[in-house]
């Protein structure tokens, strides 16, 4: 009888949990982003929309200036594995493949770069971590982990 009331009660504290937490997953959040690398600056908006259901084709979803960041090309492909929201930050996992390529003549190995972006919602703050494995980016940025410091502001919350 006592394992039956205890479950009950963390029962309750789990639906009361996703009860509070889901205005928190369930929304739209968009940034203006502002990237400095030596004397280039670029300004971008970037929109992550967190999952709409529990099915795979309803999963979140990351767009860079309206450019869905989950496509597929001739040259490879690029997926957004996970889309995470608190009410501190909001990161997301990618994951790039690219096909072996020949440019002007010289012919570079398949690669990958994984990346997680994560943007304190209270500084603006955005942090990118790069791992790249063989492949042109491998050749021309080198192999191995990069991290990347961006500035961003907050251009609307909808829910």
């Amino acid at each position: 009888m006592k394992l039956h009331v205890c479950m009950f009660g963390l029962s309750s504290l789990l639906l009361m949990q996703l009860l509070f937490a889901a205005p928190v997953f369930a929304q739209s959040l968009a940034f203006q982003c502002t990237r400095m690398e030596g004397d280039l600056t670029e300004t971008y908006e970037l929109q992550i929309k967190s999952a709409t259901g529990s099915l795979p084709s309803q999963k979140g979803k990351v767009y860079l200036d309206g450019r869905d960041l989950d496509r597929v090309g001739a040259d490879g492909h690029q997926t957004i594995k996970n889309i995470f929201i608190t009410k501190e930050q909001v990161s997301y996992l990618s994951d790039t493949r690219f096909e072996a390529e020949v440019l002007e003549g010289v012919s570079y190995l398949p690669g990958s770069v994984t990346s997680i972006v994560i943007v304190d919602r209270v500084s603006g703050g955005l942090r990118r971590v790069d791992t790249i494995v063989g492949g042109i980016l491998a050749a021309s940025l080198g192999e191995g982990t990069k991290s990347y410091e961006e500035q961003c502001a907050p251009l609307k919350d909808s829910k």
